[in-house]
């Protein structure tokens, strides 16, 4: 994985940001895994169907979420702990076609997702505000502090479960 010029690792920030917009990133995590496990419930029957050839399902994003939020979960606890750590980055491509999340049991996701959520939250509340300004440094996209780390997280896991929502609304009017 290549370093990204820091003009790069902007372009690559900024979307995920944006769709967080002003809104606080701890409520916006403290309340995802709710809005996970009622889009799961309404997708019913639908959860494991891909809209279009080489576009996820509604499982698949939440696998996706999951994997991120495991990632996320190390890295949060790397920059806490030690003095400017190398955060590694991930292939989510990879991570997609090895884990197979269609195949997973949609309940365990939701379960997992919600476990980790809820430990990270927590470590966002107790932790100072002078300590969130520590940082690793990303593999590719360079200085990451634990607070941006926190509101990209939070823009991501938006940008994903509004990306299953199009999923869903897509298979729902193929029919």
């Amino acid at each position: 994985m290549a370093r990204m010029t820091d003009a790069e690792a902007e372009a690559y920030r900024r979307p995920v940001l944006d769709i967080l917009g002003k809104d606080d990133p701890l409520d916006v995590q403290a309340s995802e895994a709710g809005a996970w496990r009622e889009l799961i419930d309404r997708a019913d029957g639908d959860v494991r169907i891909r809209p279009s050839a080489g576009e996820w399902s509604v499982l698949e994003c939440l696998g996706h979420m999951t994997d991120s939020e495991l990632v996320t979960s190390a890295r949060y606890r790397w920059v806490l702990a030690e003095d400017e750590p190398s955060l590694q980055g991930w292939d989510q491509e990879a991570w997609a076609a090895r884990f197979d999340h269609a195949h997973d049991d949609p309940a365990t996701l939701l379960d997992l997702l919600a476990a980790l959520r809820h430990a990270n939250v927590a470590l966002w509340q107790r932790t100072p505000a002078a300590d969130r300004g520590r940082a690793g440094i990303h593999a590719e996209r360079g200085p990451e502090s634990f607070d941006l780390l926190f509101r990209l997280q939070a823009g991501h896991g938006r940008l994903h479960r509004a990306q299953a929502e199009r999923a869903l609304a897509e298979v729902h009017r193929s029919r």
